[in-house]
């Protein structure tokens, strides 16, 4: 297991606020009368990354990626399929864990849903969420007294005009004040609805704020009001931030260390200034294009394609679907060619079946010999994929049927860059693109 997020730090101190440890969540599809479950759609699947204290990590990523779901384990409010999600740990203990000693006991007295009693209640309390709909995330029916006080009431901190003294410093802190106090969310702006989230999520004093693309609802002037609100509290209350965003440019002045997400894994992790000057893997690349205000936007094509389904990921490297320099070692397979047939004009609606083998090996049956002639051209010529070719062992037509296979590789592993940089790409021209 490759630990991304790593920095050196005084052992013996609980520094490390939260760690992830191969994190899945699947979710199960079913069919029929009975409803059996007939597969499973792979949210996130094994996903690593540790928050030091005090420290902000950006988990970026396409919608769809997983981030929103990674973010709902790492706040108690989903129960992982595998992997674990450790609270206040420390180093030399952190260390341990990764290294197969005392895993039940480590387990027992850190990892989130295993957590009972006094451990689980001090977990919740310190382990706070803003989610993106400000006002989903409101109770309509409630005033802003409510809102805001409503931790205050339920961990017995305050009462009276105790909690109403509270609530009202709570609300001055992200810049709200004693006149919003009897108002009802609908009687708010966006932002200032994100304030009172906020303001909130303060209220118990928390070591861990999940901030889940909390600014993406808002505008672009308001945005800035807000990141700088939180890099603001950060400094003023000692605060741990997981920032989930699909911008890798809101995050760029506020994180520290950024985990960039596609299908359910880790594409790429490093530091900031790593990932903005030195990235490694082209969905990196194509990420920091995509926004306006970074440089890297002159040299962006854009990407082809949609994302896969995560019922069915790729083999091998999970992005080669759509990456512009995907080459033969990056696990092309038989879904790649269905997916090509479902799209072409001249094809779609003409598969008849498919008998796999395996991923990388299957018959394909057609309505007629002519459209299983197109489809093996398609592969040989390059048609499809200007790598595929050198990545085919066999593709022949029979009539209206096509045996097609190829070469098998693993799934692709994070390996390290660099100083807490690892990447899961195999072009070696990426090792310095």
């Amino acid at each position: 297991m490759t630990s991304v997020g790593s920095h050196p730090t005084e052992t013996g101190r609980r520094d490390v606020v939260l760690a992830a440890r191969e994190v899945a969540k699947h979710f199960p599809i079913k069919e029929g009368v009975l409803q059996r479950v007939a597969g499973h759609v792979k949210a996130v699947d094994g996903v690593s990354f540790e928050i030091r204290r005090g420290q902000t990590l950006g988990l970026v990523g396409e919608s769809g990626c997983g981030k929103t779901t990674l973010g709902r384990v790492v706040a108690g409010l989903s129960e992982p399929t595998a992997g674990a999600v450790l609270f206040d740990i420390d180093s030399e203990t952190l260390a341990a864990y990764d290294g197969g000693s005392s895993v039940g006991d480590i387990e027992t007295a850190h990892k989130v849903d295993a957590l009972t009693g006094d451990a689980y209640r001090r977990f919740r309390r310190n382990c706070q969420m803003v989610f993106q709909d400000s006002f989903a995330s409101l109770n309509p029916r409630h005033l802003t007294i409510d809102i805001v006080g409503r931790p205050l009431r339920v961990h017995k901190e305050a009462s009276g005009s105790g909690l109403t003294e509270r609530v009202v410093e709570l609300l001055e802190q992200v810049g709200l004040g004693r006149q919003h106090l009897y108002r009802y969310p609908h009687q708010f702006s966006g932002g200032q609805r994100q304030r009172i989230s906020i303001a909130r999520a303060l209220a118990l004093d928390p070591e861990l704020i999940v901030l889940d693309e909390p600014t993406s609802a808002l505008d672009v002037s308001v945005q800035a009001q807000i990141l700088n609100l939180l890099h603001e509290l950060q400094q003023a209350n000692d605060l741990t931030y997981l920032f989930i965003t699909h911008d890798l440019g809101v995050v760029r002045h506020m994180a520290d260390h950024i985990v960039v997400m596609y299908l359910g894994t880790v594409a790429e992790s490093g530091p900031t200034s790593a990932i903005f000057e030195n990235q490694h893997h082209p969905y990196t690349k194509a990420l920091l294009g995509a926004s306006p205000d970074v440089d890297a936007a002159e040299e962006f094509t854009g990407l082809e394609g949609s994302v896969p389904d995560p019922a069915h990921p790729p083999q091998g490297c999970r992005f080669h679907t759509r990456c512009p320099v995907a080459t033969a070692r990056c696990g092309w397979e038989v879904d790649d060619v269905v997916r090509w047939i479902e799209d072409e004009p001249g094809a779609a609606g003409r598969l008849a079946g498919v008998k796999r083998d395996s991923a990388f090996a299957a018959e394909l049956a057609f309505d007629d010999a002519a459209t299983a002639a197109v489809v093996v051209d398609a592969i040989r010529s390059g048609r499809i994929h200007a790598s595929m070719p050198e990545a085919v062992l066999k593709a022949e037509s029979r009539d209206s049927r096509v045996d097609v296979e190829f070469g098998a590789v693993p799934d692709v592993e994070l390996s390290v860059r660099g100083p807490g940089h690892v990447a899961a790409c195999v072009h070696e021209s990426l090792l310095d693109l």
